[in-house]
């Protein structure tokens, strides 16, 4: 990857799409390398960073498949399993935690 082209937060020439923007129109950068940066500056920090693919070049997103859903759908299950007590907790499980958020309060009850 060369010298990439950098422009200010919303001063990028038509043509060109965040991953975000190109998935709202339906494609997909499809192997293309990073085409241009967008930054937004920040006051005592590094700016924030969007990478922008050529929108000419990318390609449509590939339909979604019985075969893809079902393996969304396991990984899905996966992250909403406790691995402590084994239940569906009905949303992902923080990362944070580890476990269900009832799963430290009833280790904490034991212990004590």
């Amino acid at each position: 990857m060369g010298a990439l082209a950098v422009y200010r937060w919303r001063l990028a020439p038509d043509g060109y799409a965040t991953r975000r923007q190109l998935r709202a129109l339906g494609l997909r950068p499809g192997g293309q390398d990073v085409a241009a940066e967008l930054q937004r500056p920040r006051r005592r920090r590094d700016p924030l960073v969007a990478y922008l693919y050529r929108i000419d070049q990318a390609k449509p997103v590939r339909p979604m498949t019985p075969a893809r859903a079902a393996a969304l759908a396991k990984a899905m299950r996966a992250r909403r399993t406790c691995p402590n007590c084994r239940r569906d907790a009905g949303y992902c499980i923080p990362r944070s935690l580890g476990v269900c958020v009832p799963c430290p309060d009833l280790d904490i009850e034991s212990a004590a």
